[in-house]
């Protein structure tokens, strides 16, 4: 459950502190973290799909 809630911060699904300030490199990092954390869901995704498909064919 950690884990999802901390996936739900960088993606911005819970609720964010208002109380911090971001510069504008805080604001990029925090982008380029989230595309990354996208293609790494969804590559996990694939794979994991990948072999339930190849396990079904043997």
């Amino acid at each position: 459950m950690k884990a999802f809630k901390l996936i739900a911060d960088y993606l911005y699904l819970s609720k964010r502190n208002e109380t911090e300030t971001d510069n504008k490199m805080i604001k990029a990092m925090h982008r380029i973290n989230r595309i990354s954390l996208l293609l790494f869901l969804l590559c996990v995704v694939m794979m994991i799909s990948k072999m339930i498909t190849q396990a079904a064919w043997h």
